[in-house]
């Protein structure tokens, strides 16, 4: 069985998935191992909740084994089983994989280092990924409220393709976030979304404003514009925007930044209010929401 790849027409077969790296892929997943001994990577296992890591990669072999369900195979079985899905299904989505990934012998590199000016936007989708809907998930976001804000973006960092969620700012860049990268392509700016409302409530980063339109998905509430900075020393960026509006809500990290800049607003007029306490206890709203949030919800 096999497929054409997305964008370069190679043939996608199912025993050149069974090559990709196993380890790699979990990794691109989210998933890190609990443990390594020798060539046997332990994990939490992927298809449900556990405390005792009982999932295992043995690298040298690139095959996998669930203790707990007493199930294992090569890649292709684990997807299956993953995505709850057909083989032929397995072709389409690894076809996606391959047109935007280089699958290696060795650990997913870790691109949050990169200088935006190496990050080349290719072009722009609705959010389909598997990996990048498990990613969301994992910050507990439902998939719907994510697709609400943001897009799946097809970039190059140099030679290499990836994929990753994307939020678009006020002047036509990205901020990016897959499991392995946290990047933002030029130019960088902060990102406002206009609803013509009275009050507004700012944010630090994507995933805090998403974290807050989840908690508010069912509650009764005004209209609101919103703010994301996109990084804390973008702030004074938004004041023009922010001071047309009667009341502005400030959820910051909790960090000495964030303090800073929520005291140094405050200062400025009664109509900034910081609504950190919300989340006392936790570095940001995104980090408080997944501590609230059974695994199993989403």
């Amino acid at each position: 069985m096999w497929e054409r790849t997305r964008g370069n027409g190679q043939l996608l077969t199912l025993a050149k998935i069974k090559e990709f790296d196993i380890v790699d892929y979990l990794f691109e997943l989210g998933f890190k191992p609990v443990n390594i001994r020798n060539v046997d990577h332990w994990y939490l296992s992927p298809f449900r909740n556990e405390r005792t890591a009982s999932f295992k990669v043995n690298r040298q072999l690139n095959r996998w084994y669930d203790h707990g369900i007493g199930l294992g195979g090569n890649l292709v079985d684990f997807a299956v089983t993953f995505y709850q899905c057909s083989v032929r299904e397995v072709v389409r989505i690894f076809s996606d994989y391959l047109s935007f990934h280089q699958p290696t012998t060795h650990t997913a590199p870790n691109i949050s280092t990169v200088s935006r000016r190496n990050i080349e936007i290719l072009y722009t989708g609705a959010l389909t990924s598997p990996s990048l809907i498990r990613y969301i998930s994992s910050r507990c976001i439902p998939g719907e409220i994510a697709a609400q804000y943001c897009q799946q973006i097809y970039y190059k960092v140099r030679e290499r393709k990836y994929f990753a969620v994307g939020l678009k700012n006020d002047s036509g860049g990205y901020e990016l976030r897959s499991s392995f990268a946290k990047v933002a392509s030029s130019p960088k700016d902060i990102t406002t979304i206009q609803n013509g409302a009275s009050v507004v409530s700012v944010f630090e980063g994507l995933f805090d404003f998403l974290s807050y339109k989840t908690i508010t998905a069912n509650a009764s509430q005004m209209q609101e514009d919103y703010v994301i900075l996109n990084s804390v020393s973008f702030f004074g960026r938004s004041k023009d925007f922010l001071e047309r509006h009667e009341q502005i809500n400030l959820y910051l990290d909790r960090d000495a930044a964030g303090f800073k800049c929520s005291s140094t607003a405050r200062g400025i007029s009664e109509k900034y209010k910081d609504g950190s306490s919300l989340y006392e206890g936790f570095k940001d709203l995104n980090e408080w929401l997944i501590s609230k949030t059974p695994e199993n919800d989403f």
